[in-house]
């Protein structure tokens, strides 16, 4: 097999980079999708999870078979596959929750902060380095996030259980995150997304039937939020996620991942007739600014 070239490797990163983006557009539809679901948060986690296999099995089933696809084949194996849907469908839960405890504005901005704990473990853990260009433009989008979603709203000492869960659920995204980019470097997209959506379905649906009255939606339109919701954030998002960060670095995509709020807000603005102001444009368009000096440095 020839050795790619760096100019390859370049045109790899290129393409890396737009699916990132396009998944993290796609990932930034599932507020409008979850807001708009006839069942509860928890069961709409579930659809979100379990409909995703359909299109991942239709599209990808087939490259598994394929020779010299590396498969899990030991039970630790199967686990380590499994692991980042596992992470993902506790994350979605614990944000899910959050969102009944505390300030839409603040569940949201505090799930928000996994490039910050993305950016500290790699450090802690990986001994990555972290440049003072990336530091500044962390920053830079973390203030452009919060002017985005309005400030911090305290009003009331009950919001301190909800912020800790989203805080809870950016530290259980970061390590969803960081998972993948390890287990990419061995497994293709489709065995790990088909693996984890499985593993992540099975652990979410006793949760929801047990928290919730009401599992299955009752209109077509119920069922149509549910299925957009798995098949354009979750199968769309989150493959494109996991096949970019075979070639990007995890913090870079982690950062990335900032331009879901903004996503949100606009579809937010368009769909849902929730109007931004200027100050919260100029939020967005910093988040912006700070994930063009992340690809810089």
């Amino acid at each position: 097999m020839p050795t790619p070239t760096s100019a390859d490797l370049a045109r790899s990163r290129r393409f890396a980079l737009v699916a990132l983006l396009v998944g993290a557009f796609s990932i930034g539809c599932s507020p409008i999708f979850v807001r708009l679901s006839e069942v509860g948060p928890i069961s709409t986690a579930f659809w979100r999870l379990s409909l995703a296999l359909l299109p991942l099995l239709a599209f990808s089933g087939r490259k598994i078979g394929k020779p010299g696809t590396a498969l899990p084949k030991r039970p630790l194996e199967h686990l380590l596959v499994a692991g980042p849907g596992l992470i993902l469908a506790v994350e979605l839960m614990t944000w899910h929750l959050s969102l009944r405890l505390t300030t839409v504005a603040n569940s949201t901005l505090f799930a928000n902060l996994a490039p910050v704990f993305v950016a500290l473990g790699g450090w802690l853990f990986l001994k990555q380095k972290v440049s003072r260009t990336f530091i500044l433009a962390l920053a830079m989008s973390l203030v452009g996030a919060i002017i985005l979603k309005g400030g911090l709203a305290f009003d009331g000492a009950g919001h301190i259980a909800g912020d800790t869960l989203a805080v809870l659920a950016a530290a259980l995204y970061a390590a969803y995150i960081m998972l993948i980019g390890w287990v990419r470097q061995r497994y293709t997209t489709a065995v790990i997304m088909i693996w984890g959506s499985l593993a992540a379905s099975v652990f979410s649906l006793p949760v929801a039937l047990y928290l919730e009255p009401a599992l299955l939606p009752t209109t077509a339109f119920g069922w149509a939020v549910v299925f957009g919701l798995a098949w354009i954030s979750q199968a769309g998002g989150q493959s494109l996620i996991t096949f970019a960060l075979a070639w990007l670095p995890v913090a870079f995509s982690s950062l990335t991942l900032l331009i879901q709020p903004v996503v949100a807000a606009a579809l937010a603005w368009v769909l849902l007739g929730e109007a931004l102001t200027p100050m919260q444009m100029i939020g967005g368009l910093v988040v912006l600014v700070g994930i063009f000096l992340a690809r810089k440095s």
